[in-house]
Formats: structure tokens, C-alpha cells, sequence
């Protein structure tokens, strides 16, 4: 400890090393009296004795209740320094509890690896994840001091928020693997886009957009929230799913993604935090470690 944060029971415990009041205050850095005022006050405390002046009066010895108060106080001490050192940890982000909301297709895609690198970095900081289909729902927990950071789709609406871009999250066809697309394998037209029974995401009204904008009209058989829901429905031949890269698993392998020859504007993915609140170093490099991972995929 340092000189004014010495306790009582480190006056007790020098007596008991150095066996005089001036040896112990000259390792504490106190002068004798002091030291004998501390230790006063601690007496009246537990209301015993707890050292006794020996013959002559220079030497003195810890009581049977000092050596009592001094087993506790060692181990109120330790406990006390390690309490100090896990908030001081707590304080700089390097310990912890870092809540993260995410949408389902990051969050099956892009957040793994993210935590996964996290991790290597922060092995003693806890992420609890909260996933929720409509990122206005996470916003809202960011707004309410429930999450310290989302993931949303970009540019937001507005709100006390600032953010960073992820990645870029291009629009793909995906058809059942053995459909006549994908035996042809070639980028596909927005006319024949307008042939397809199409099965589109809930969150995003981008392809029908681009499909007005030609003047084509968009022939939509299902709209659906589960990204799941939506590989399976076109895995069985129900339709073409027109939806971004990250929601169909590059690993099945009873579908085929196919390109646009027109491309879409990809869906913007970034990270978002409350711009009023303090942000950890912690905070800042799952930040830094999710734009890191979005440029790979």
C-alpha cells in the first residue's frame, strides 16, 4: 500500500515483525505517534487489547486478540486487493460484461469469428449476445442502456447513435440445387427475375425497388423473417431466393447461389453505440475486430 492508505492492521503487523512502535512506523513512513493513534482507534473498534508494552516500554508484542485480528486482517486485506484490482479492471473495459446485440444473419456469419478473436484479447471480459430479427428493437436497447453495442443495418434512421460500417452485404439469387438455373450457372437477368416466383426478406424492400425502378414487376410468393426459413423454402424448389449474400450458408450444399447481372445496392451492415456513453477500450476493439472480420468475408 501506499503512504496514507496504510490500515491499522498493517501497524499491528509491523509491530509484530519489527516488535517496537518506532520500527514499525519507520517501515510505514508514519511517525510514532500516529501510529499509536491508529492503533487506538482500532482497539476501541474490536474493543480489546490487541499489543502490550513489554518491560521497559520500547518492545511490544501482539495480545491473544491481536494475533486473532491480525489472521482476519491479513485475509481482509488480500481480499480487499484483489476487489481493487478487479474494479480498476472493471473501470478500463479489460474485465467485465460487454452486452452485444446482433441480427440472425451476422449473427450466424460474422459474429463467431468476431468473438472468437475478441476472446484472444480479452479473456476476461464476459459477451452476452442479444439477437432480435428487427434491428430497431437492439437500437432501442442501445437508446435504453441495455446494450453497449448492435449490429444494424446502415444508414440509420436517426436517434443519439453513431456507428461504423461493417461490410457490404451484396444481394444474391439462390435456387435449389437442382433447378435449370442452376445447371446454367450464368448470372441472371432482371428479366428473367421478373419470371421468378421470388422469396424475399421481411427486412428489406431493396429488390422490389430495383425491380420498379425497371419497370418490372416483381413476382413475390413469400415473405419471410427466418433466413432458415427462407433457404429451405427455396432449397425445395418453392421459389428463387432473392436475399443478401450473408443469409444463405455458403456450406449447403442443396443450393446454388447465382449473381445478378444488374446488382443490386448491397445492404449496408455496421456497428452501432450510444454517442452520450463512455465506451471501453474493450468496446472499441470489438469495434475495430468486426470491420477487420467484415473486409474478409
Amino acid at each position: 500500500m501506499g503512504r496514507g492508505r496504510a490500515s491499522a492492521s498493517d501497524h499491528a503487523e509491523n509491530r509484530r515483525r519489527g516488535r517496537s512502535l518506532a520500527g514499525a512506523a519507520r517501515r510505514l513512513g508514519y511517525s510514532q505517534p500516529a501510529v499509536s493513534q491508529q492503533l487506538a482507534a482500532l482497539e476501541r473498534l474490536v474493543g480489546a487489547r490487541l499489543v502490550e508494552r513489554r518491560a521497559g516500554g520500547r518492545e511490544v508484542a501482539l495480545t491473544q486478540a491481536g494475533r486473532l485480528a491480525l489472521l482476519h486482517s491479513e485475509a481482509m486485506l488480500a481480499r480487499a486487493q484483489a476487489a481493487d484490482a478487479e474494479l480498476r479492471a472493471l473501470e478500463d473495459g479489460s474485465a467485465g460484461i460487454l452486452r452485444l446485440g446482433t441480427i440472425p444473419s451476422v449473427g450466424a456469419r460474422l459474429v463467431p469469428q468476431v468473438l472468437r478473436r475478441f476472446a484472444r484479447h480479452w479473456p476476461d471480459v464476459v459477451v452476452e449476445l442479444a439477437e432480435h430479427d428487427d434491428d430497431a428493437v437492439l437500437l432501442e436497447q442501445i437508446e435504453a442502456g441495455n446494450l453497449d453495442l448492435t449490429f444494424a443495418l446502415l444508414p440509420l434512421a436517426g436517434g443519439p447513435f453513431e456507428a461504423a460500417e461493417v461490410l457490404q452485404d451484396g444481394y444474391i439469387l439462390a435456387v435449389a440445387a437442382d433447378s435449370a438455373l442452376a445447371t446454367v450457372g450464368r448470372k441472371v437477368s432482371l428479366k428473367q427475375l421478373a419470371k421468378l416466383p421470388l422469396i424475399v426478406c421481411t427486412q428489406s424492400s431493396a429488390p422490389e425497388a430495383l425491380l420498379r425502378a425497371h419497370g418490372i414487376a416483381a413476382q413475390i410468393r413469400y415473405r419471410i423473417e427466418s433466413n432458415e426459413t427462407v433457404a429451405g423454402l427455396a432449397a425445395a424448389g418453392l421459389g428463387a431466393a432473392l436475399v443478401p449474400r450473408l443469409a444463405i450458408d455458403p456450406g449447403r450444399d442443396d443450393l446454388v447461389r447465382l449473381e445478378l447481372v444488374t446488382e443490386l445496392p448491397p445492404r449496408l451492415v455496421g456497428i452501432v453505440w450510444h454517442q452520450d456513453r463512455h465506451q471501453t477500450e474493450a468496446a472499441r476493439q470489438l469495434v475495430e475486430l468486426a470491420s477487420e472480420v467484415g473486409a474478409t468475408i
